[in-house]
């Protein structure tokens, strides 16, 4: 008997998770073949992965000042 397979409702819920590599390997592979399946969820999960992305090539962008620097160092250093 197959496994039940994810709605749509399930695997939208769980996008944040799988792009952000958060899901277990069995949950991966459930949103990955609802993704394979399904064109609405597949074009909402394009969205999301060309957001995420545009958001990280920004933040590689973003110097932090000096002083936060060596404070973060600094506590990094203490743990």
């Amino acid at each position: 008997m197959n496994d039940p397979q994810l709605t749509c409702r399930e695997t939208f819920a769980s996008l944040d998770a799988y792009l952000d590599r958060e899901l277990t390997a069995g949950e991966l592979v459930e949103v990955e073949r609802h993704l394979l399946g399904c064109a609405a969820c597949a074009g909402e999960f394009g969205v999301e992965a060309r957001l995420l992305e545009e958001i990280r090539l920004k933040l590689r962008r973003v110097r932090a000042p000096a002083e936060l620097m060596a404070k973060i160092e600094a506590r990094l250093r203490q743990a």
